[in-house]
């Protein structure tokens, strides 16, 4: 058994949570892990699957004038609001904008940048140590476009970011990409082809896979509702199941972290961007690898159970439609270009991206507290940043801490990074 300073304990059994728990492993702690749900069941259960390699730079929130018209005409499926939404919202979208002009983020782009060009390669000591290999594809995924004016203008992006980043992608015109993709029933503008992503056609699967060698290795995971956190000589943790109580905790609850820290002074700007998708049985051939549909902003990826369609960011208040709009037009949009069957659910499941308005994540200690935590706030990659962030903050825990951890403090600014 671990000594006393040694045993912590990690809210939060999404990809974030359970790969903080492993790396702390790897750390000599000795781990317990609480989540009220099974590991990689909610948000990160969700998402289109891709470990996006590529993904150098964060979503900035558009600043066009073209592209906020399509939005507040709801003529562009990215994202979709309401005004009760958008008045609950506002305190922060009003920092993500500001940090989302070009120059701002720029700098929080460099920042971006570090964390997942290793992003593949934490990932990879996962998948090999879970044996995780066979729900895994390193063939990256397609952004196809119906548009030429559109395909020609991210192409040239693409270009760009191959000189600052390195990135590897292929440009395909509307030839190969139907030699690539003979699913596809429409000749297309073309697609870029980005290969530095991996894909997973069970993201639940591998956070489970990653928490079953999270138990082979001793780790305690509790199946408990976490009702508060309480500081003394050490923490305790409420839980509908009883106490438990550590020396140091980590908070690992993506879009529930806020609630949790309000109480103890902790003020979290954090956005709640919700998405959908629903599975689908094929009609005929799928996709052979995934691909987003750059003008309806919806991903339609190859799972284990069937093809899932993913959608943009919502930012309305939750109206509980079983098949909400912009999977509808997503639906639509799928329809056009896959021999689609029968829905699997009968109703979308929706969960929620933790944003932060400065687009980066949240890891290291707590201002006000020795003891606590943070690993949180990855927006829409979560899924990709888990293994990464996880062993920055077992880093810093461990008194080993990498300079980039320094950057991402809750209490950090944009003109710092």
């Amino acid at each position: 058994m671990s000594s006393q300073s040694k045993q912590i304990i990690v809210l939060g059994a999404g990809m974030v949570g359970t790969s903080a728990a492993l790396a702390l492993q790897a750390r000599d702690y000795d781990v317990a892990l609480i989540d009220r749900a099974a590991p990689g069941s909610e948000t990160s259960y969700g998402n289109a699957g891709v470990i996006q390699g590529e993904a150098r730079e964060p979503y900035a929130l558009p600043r066009d004038i073209a592209t906020l018209w399509g939005i507040a005409f709801k003529q562009d499926n990215a994202v979709d609001w309401d005004v009760r939404g958008l008045l609950k919202a506002a305190p922060t979208l009003l920092p993500y904008w500001y940090n989302s002009a070009p120059k701002r983020h720029r700098r929080i782009s460099q920042v971006y940048s570090a964390l997942v060009a290793r992003a593949n390669a934490d990932h990879a000591a996962l998948i090999a140590a879970s044996g995780s290999e066979a729900l895994i594809r390193r063939e990256g995924y397609r952004l196809i476009f119906r548009d030429a004016a559109a395909f020609d203008k991210m192409a040239g992006k693409a270009e760009s970011w191959e000189t600052i980043y390195g990135i590897n992608f292929t440009i395909e015109d509307g030839k190969a990409l139907a030699a690539a993709e003979p699913a596809l029933r429409q000749r297309l503008a073309g697609a870029i082809h980005w290969h530095d992503a991996w894909t997973c056609s069970d993201p639940g699967g591998l956070v489970r896979a990653y928490a079953a060698l999270f138990r082979k290795q001793g780790g305690d995971e509790i199946r408990a509702d976490i009702l508060g956190l309480e500081s003394g000589s050490g923490w305790r943790v409420r839980t509908s199941v009883g106490t438990f109580d550590a020396q140091q905790v980590v908070v690992a609850l993506g879009p529930w972290s806020p609630q949790l820290l309000e109480p103890l002074g902790y003020r979290v700007p954090m956005i709640r961007k919700r998405g959908y998708h629903m599975h689908f049985t094929p009609g005929g051939a799928l996709p052979n690898i995934p691909m987003i549909d750059a003008e309806v902003s919806a991903v339609y990826a190859p799972m284990r159970a069937g093809l899932r369609i993913c959608t943009g960011a919502d930012l309305s208040i939750e109206r509980g439609e079983a098949m909400p709009r912009q999977l509808r037009r997503a639906h639509a949009a799928a329809s056009e270009l896959l021999d689609l069957g029968e829905p699997v659910e009968a109703s979308a499941w929706r969960g929620e991206r933790p944003c932060m308005p400065d687009m980066l994540p949240v890891v290291g200690a707590a201002a006000q507290h020795t003891g606590l935590w943070f690993d949180f706030g990855h927006g829409h990659q979560g899924f990709t940043l888990g293994p990464t962030t996880g062993a920055l903050l077992a880093g810093l825990v461990a008194g080993d801490p990498d300079p980039i951890v320094s950057r991402l403090a809750l209490s950090r600014s944009v003109k710092d990074l």
